[in-house]
Order: C-alpha cells, then structure tokens, then sequence
C-alpha cells in the first residue's frame, strides 16, 4: 500500500516524535554499551547490525515501541468526498480521558509540546491519605487554552504531589493573510504574546468544582534553547484572597517541533520586556483618565458620589482589569443558534459568590473571573455570567450592554441590557434567562395618569459597559424605573472616551489581557445520559418503596407520555413560549382509564446525580405522595430528558407520575 507524500510525511513525524517521547536514544545507547561490554565473544572484532538488533529484541526495546505505538482505521477522507488536506489541531477535547486521541500534523507548520511531569508542594493536601483502588476521591484537572485551541488533562487524585503527567501538542500558527499554512520562524513566535492561559480545578467527592489556580505562561523561553527545549517550574499561586499565597507547583517541559535552525539569544527574549513596559505605560495613562474622569463626574451633582458606578474589578489573580476588558464579542458558532439560546445556556452555569475567609458573611469578597476559569469551574458570581451572556449577546450582533446597579434591599447586581434600533429596551436576566420590557415612568405626568408597572426585579442603575464603552448614570436619579436609556444625551450619560477605553480593552491593545477561548461543545450525551439518569432513578423509587413495604409496578407507556411535556418546558425556559400543552393533556386522558387519577410533579436540576435529585424530589410533599402512593391498580412513571448545552452545562427535566383507581 502506497501513501500520498504529505501522509507518510506526517507518519514519519508522529513516528519520531514517539520516539523521542520514549527518549528511545538513550535507550539505545545503553544496549549498545552493554552489548559491546558483555555480549560479543574475544575473537569477535566488530558488532553487526543483525546482533544489535537481535540485543535490542531480547531486552524488549522493539515490543515497548511497538505496545505503545497505536494506529486507528479512519475512513479515507476520499470516501467522505474531502480533500485531502492536514487539519490543525484545534479546538481538541478529550471527551473519553482513558483513551488517547490521535492528532493531524502538518509538517508545514510549527508546533509547541507542552508536557507536564507531575506536580508538587501542594501543602493543603499534605495530610491527604493515599486513595484505595476504586474508591471515589477528589480530584485535580487542569486545562489549557492557547490561541483558540483548549485542552484539559485526566483528572488525577489530589495529593501533596498530583500525578499530573499529561502531553499537549499546540499549534503555533502565524496570523497574516494567506501565510496560515507557512511555518512559523523564529521571529515570527517572538512576535506572538499569546500566553499559554493554565487553569487548575478540584472536584470534590459530590462533583462540586473549585478554582485551585490561574496561571499565565510564557512560552517563548524556548526560542533560546540550543536543542528547542526547556523545562519550567511553574509556581501556581491561589486566587481571591489567597492570590499571594502558592497554591502548588508544576514541572513542565516545552518542546518545539521542528527544532529552530537558528535559535534567538536569551538577551532577544528578555528584551520582550519592552511589551510589558508599554503595557504598563498603557494602563498609567488610562489610570490618570479614569481618575480625571471620575472627578469631573462628581462634580456634575451632590447625588453622583452615591451611585455604583463602578470602572475597575479584580479578577482571580488579584489584578485590577477596567471592567470592559471582560466583554468581548464571542460567537459560539454552531453551538447556540439564538440569543435566547445563548441566555439559556449562561443561566445553566452555577451560582456561586467568592468565598471570604473569616469574613461572617459581612462583605463580599470581590472577584470577577477570566472567561477560561469561569467556563472550567462551570459557575461563578452574577458579574462572570452577565459579562459573559453581554458577549454573546454580542456576537448575535446586538447592541448589549452590562448593567451595574441593586436590587430589592440595596443588594449589588449586574445585568444585561439591549437597545433595540427603535430605542426598545431590554432587560436579560443572566442568571435565570428572563428578559423584561423596560418603559419608563414619567415622574411629571398627573398623579391619575397611567404609569406602566416595572415587572423587573432592579432598583438602580449606576453604570453601562461593553467592550467599546463605558458610561455612567449622571441623572438626577439613578432608580432604573425613571431612567432614560439615550446615551447620547450628554446630561443624562456620561460616557468615557472610546479611544481611551479602546487603547486598554480592545484585543491585541495590551499583553496583560486574557485571550479569548472558544467555546467548546456538549461533553454530554443527550440520550445515553436521560437513559442511564432514568434506570438509576427507578431503582431508588423501587427501593424507598420497599422500604415502605409497597410494590412497584411501572407503566412503560404512561413514562414515554410525559417526554412532549419535558421538551415544552425546556421550549418554553429557551423561547419563553408554550407550546405542546394540548397535545400532552390529549395524550394522558387517553392513557388514564375511566375512574383512575392522575398525578405529575415536573421538576428540573442543572446536575444529573440520581442520588441528589431524588433526595431533592422527596422534599417537596407532592413528589413524596406521588412516590409514596398507595391505592388500587397503582401504577408508576418517571421521565427524565436531559438537554446538553456547550462546555458541562446540561438542563435536566425530571417528571414523576401515578395513576390509580379512585376508591371513595
């Protein structure tokens, strides 16, 4: 069989890069060595290739390679009517942890192997015993992005040192029109400050996730490395309010393939310095802006000194970024096809405030999460999920906007708001996906005059943003019901200076913004999952009733009747209409007989544990009497549907239900 030129090219480089990886060299050299010292007789005086080889056979080199060496048959490409044409290595996720996934090179393109060998030094976990085979423990995963390709590691057991031993293979891969498919030199990666963002997350025995540590790694150390490559130890330190404190460290080494022929001079590198002193130079300015800004907004009225307006927040490093810098445009691509979708899906995401150590309750520990470490903990505080739900928003091409103000109680919220091009405003709930019609109220019209009632639930409104602007509420009152949305109204919105904002928050503007990820798709399987939720939830109903000493008897027909009315609901949380009603109540009346009674509890969860919704299920007094239902002719269904959004995000729809012979 024969190969086209650019596939036995690309064999060949995974071939070598294998061997490398199994540093087969070294091992080599050592048959070599102890071959020539101990197995060739006096008289021989040279080695041949066929003893050498048959040496390498009987210590078992050849099978190592050989074991460890997989090839997968694919469909042609042809078979597929593609051409045959290498794909970068993008937006990979390893779905199933236990089994590696083959990659295309291209040997026309340059490529950075990040290995990691393991960590260290991670003292919370000193005191953490040694997990029993197959018992369920705590875990640490770590997960990478680097200019729109993102990776994550198997998760390994938390200990003092974490058995992290993973390899990433990144494309480097150079940006200007028509030279995608060039090989990136040297000086062109010098040029490239894209960091290697590296985020650590622990999940606990009840699947709850915590932000370990984010870190941003520069890789380009290894442009000065005679061999093309460096090993690195890489401190990771805590976030919040332990962000001074090391959380761990990590051994990494950084491999370049192909190897520079020329490689660039450590003194080149640490002249990259001059990025991050413009950088600095940068923020100074825009520093001495805001803060000229800021008094010339005062100054505008008494009331202003008491509005939440706010233009600075720090994210989980303790960095205090302008508030724009976290909205971006982001499309989703195939992945969400509308914005109600897209508030769905971010209303998906966990509700969890920062913690505060020794705090009671007092305060609010301030952080706002990078877009990586918010998606990889997959929840985070109502500002990670307003700015996100603005940057899709966003990339549906409307004109969206962060809100920053309170709700009831004076509590501080943030929100998203659009302005429609016939000056409709709309409120979007990031958390819930609720949107609302705002209408102001004229404070001037007649006390009987008709005054529209706010079905909103916020009070105040200090400040807008997105990526571009930034302007504050300078009217004489900031409560969200009297306020007026034209923002080109000077007296009423003070805006900052676009250019200001824009040489600070626009992409590429400074090095110390976090790169963009993509987003990734669904990591579950819609039908496997409803199916497996749905087995496990019959036997603990089965269980708990027998506990109770009643059978159970399950209507296999009533179960797959109750699927229309989980798929309205979730219609109706994504489009905010119902539909399907009639068709649902059509269709119980016909599996009920005369006589018989029916009961449904509906109910719905962002996790799929069986344990942990049943618990909760049992809760609710309607549940725990359709469950617990004696009666003539009882007979028992439960439904669940589980719909995958991107990334871990997943709504699932549980319904139980009974039907019985009605006894008076």
């Amino acid at each position: 069989m024969s190969l086209p030129p650019e596939k036995a090219s690309e064999l060949k480089q995974i071939i070598h890069n294998h061997l490398i990886k199994m540093n087969i060299h070294a091992k080599i050299r050592d048959v070599l060595a102890e071959t020539v010292r101990e197995d060739l007789d006096p008289g021989h005086s040279s080695l041949s290739e066929e003893d050498f080889l048959r040496a390498l056979q009987c210590r078992g080199i050849v099978d190592d390679v050989m074991k460890d060496l997989h090839f997968s048959k694919e469909v042609p490409d042809t078979e597929l009517g593609l051409q045959n044409t290498p794909k970068p290595a993008t937006h990979f996720i390893d779905k199933d942890p236990t089994k590696l996934k083959k990659t295309n090179m291209d040997p026309a393109r340059r490529y950075l192997y990040l290995q990691v060998l393991g960590g260290k030094a991670f003292l919370e976990h000193l005191q953490e015993p040694e997990p029993l085979p197959g018992q369920v423990c705590s875990t640490f995963t770590l997960y990478l992005h680097f200019r729109n390709q993102r990776f994550h590691s198997k998760p390994v057991p938390c200990a003092c040192e974490p058995d992290l031993q993973e390899g990433f293979l990144l494309e480097i891969h150079r940006e200007g029109l028509g030279d995608g498919s060039k090989m990136a030199d040297a000086t062109t990666m010098l040029s490239i400050c894209d960091p290697v963002h590296l985020v650590l997350i622990k999940r606990d025995t009840s699947s709850e996730t915590t932000l370990v540590s984010s870190y941003f790694l520069d890789w380009r150390t290894v442009l000065s490395s005679p061999s093309g490559k460096t090993s690195v130890a890489v401190e990771l330190l805590g976030v919040g309010s332990e962000c001074k404190v090391t959380a761990g460290v990590l051994n990494m080494s950084l491999d370049l393939y192909p190897p520079l022929s020329e490689i660039l001079s450590p003194d080149i590198i640490t002249t990259q310095s001059l990025e991050r002193q413009k950088t600095a130079e940068k923020e100074r300015l825009f520093l001495v802006y805001a803060k000229q800004w800021w008094r010339e907004f005062l100054e505008i009225r008494q009331a202003n000194q008491s509005k939440l307006v706010k233009i600075f927040a720090q994210d989980e490093n303790g960095v205090n970024r302008p508030v724009c810098s976290y909205v971006r445009v982001l499309r989703a691509g195939r992945l969400l096809e509308s914005p109600r979708q897209a508030a769905r899906f971010v209303s998906l995401l966990g509700l969890e405030k920062a913690p505060v150590v020794g705090g009671g309750g007092a305060g609010k520990q301030e952080q706002w999460c990078s877009l990586l470490a918010f998606l990889c903990r997959n929840k985070g505080d109502c500002e990670d999920h307003a700015t996100l739900l603005c940057s899709l928003l966003l990339g549906f091409g409307l004109d969206a906007y962060v809100c920053v103000g309170t709700k009831p109680k004076s509590l501080a919220h943030t929100w998203v708001m659009t302005r429609g091009t016939d000056s409709t405003i709309t409120f979007w709930e990031s958390l819930t996906a609720h949107r609302y019609l705002h209408q102001a109220i004229d404070p001037d019209a007649p006390p009987l005059a008709p005054q529209p009632r706010p079905s909103y639930p916020y009070r105040t409104i200090g400040c807008v943003f997105n990526h571009r602007s930034f302007l504050a509420n300078c009217q004489p009152s900031d409560a969200v019901e009297l306020c007026s949305f034209d923002f080109h109204n000077q007296s009423q919105w003070k805006a900052m200076s676009e250019e200001a904002v824009g040489s600070v928050c626009s992409p590429g503007s400074t090095t110390s913004l976090p790169p963009l990820p993509p987003l990734c798709g669904p990591s579950l399987e819609p039908s496997a999952a409803s199916n497996q939720l749905e087995l496990e939830l019959r036997y603990l109903v089965v269980e708990h009733r027998k506990d109770l000493g009643l059978a159970t008897v399950w209507d296999d027909h009533l179960s797959y009747v109750l699927s229309s009315a989980l798929a309205a609901y979730e219609l109706e949380r994504c489009t905010g209409t119902s539909c399907g009603n009639e068709e649902f109540q059509d269709a119980v009346r016909r599996a009920v007989p005369d006589g018989h009674t029916f009961k449904g509890f509906p109910i719905h969860f962002l996790h799929h544990n069986a344990r942990r919704a049943f618990a909760t299920c049992l809760r609710s007094p309607f549940c725990d009497e359709i469950v617990c239902c004696r009666g003539d002719h009882v007979r028992l269904a439960v439904r669940v549907r589980v719909f995958a959004y991107p990334e871990s995000a997943c709504a699932v729809w549980v319904m139980f239900a009974c039907k019985y012979r009605s006894v008076l």
